[in-house]
């Protein structure tokens, strides 16, 4: 069987040496860095001592951190990850755990060993916690870095979005006044555009022979000056402007 990490309930976890034995402020450092990195890096080491229930070989520390996070927030604090030593592969992870797992070889170890149950003295728990406040403050770092580089991925995307807005829009023709119209549009134009709401092409022409004497100032001026052109006439071409469909 691969050696894999197994997710423990902290509540069946035990451990033989005193919670006493490390600093408070310590545990709750790494306890918060648990939680807010949702799991440990350094997964315990436990023996089986019955069917739901465990006993610490190795990282006695990092299981009073993980209780500490579970009194924090039960809910994300429930679970702590954790390598369970079988039969099988007890020797083996006995071996690694003296040459991983303890820094300096000619002093006691903090791990229970399993043959008799004895829990040796526990050492180097100062370096321990640096090597793990050290990989979580690189994750923080990590996830930092990427967090602002995705906040300035989504920033430029909302540029790149805004310019494509503004380009669309300036090629959408602007609508045209339609005294404007009447007083710019060339000929064909302005008779393309008015045959299509029925206007004699004689006034058609009368608009832009008239309007060489000068622009007309107003709808009433196009009235006055052009003969056969009506309010009603002058308003249906107003109209038709104004809905587009001219």
């Amino acid at each position: 069987m691969l050696l894999s990490v197994s997710f423990v309930p902290v509540k069946q976890i035990t451990s033989s040496v005193p919670r006493s034995n490390f600093p408070e402020n310590e545990l709750n450092h790494v306890a918060e860095l648990i939680l807010k990195g949702e799991g440990i890096i350094n997964p315990l080491i436990l023996r089986s001592t019955s069917l739901e229930s465990y006993e610490v070989v190795d990282g006695h520390f990092e299981y009073y951190a993980a209780a500490r996070a579970r009194e924090i927030n039960l809910r994300k604090g429930e679970m702590i990850g954790a390598f369970i030593i079988e039969s099988n592969n007890q020797e083996s992870i006995e071996q690694q755990i003296k040459l991983l797992r303890m820094p300096n070889s000619g002093t006691s170890s903090n791990v229970s060993p399993v043959s008799d149950g004895i829990e040796s003295p526990l050492i180097n728990t100062e370096s321990r916690f640096i090597n793990t406040e050290s990989r979580m403050t690189n994750l923080e770092s990590r996830f930092e870095n990427r967090t602002i580089e995705l906040q300035r991925e989504f920033r430029l995307e909302i540029k790149n979005i805004n310019d494509r807005l503004k380009e669309i829009e300036n090629r959408i023709p602007k609508p045209m006044e339609p005294l404007e119209a009447l007083n710019t549009l060339s000929l064909s134009e302005l008779t393309s555009k008015l045959r299509r709401v029925g206007i004699n092409i004689k006034i058609i022409e009368k608009i832009i022979s008239e309007r060489d004497n000068g622009k007309f100032k107003s709808f009433s001026n196009v009235v006055d000056r052009i003969k056969g052109l009506g309010d009603k006439t002058m308003l249906k071409i107003i109209d038709s402007f104004a809905e587009g469909t001219v």
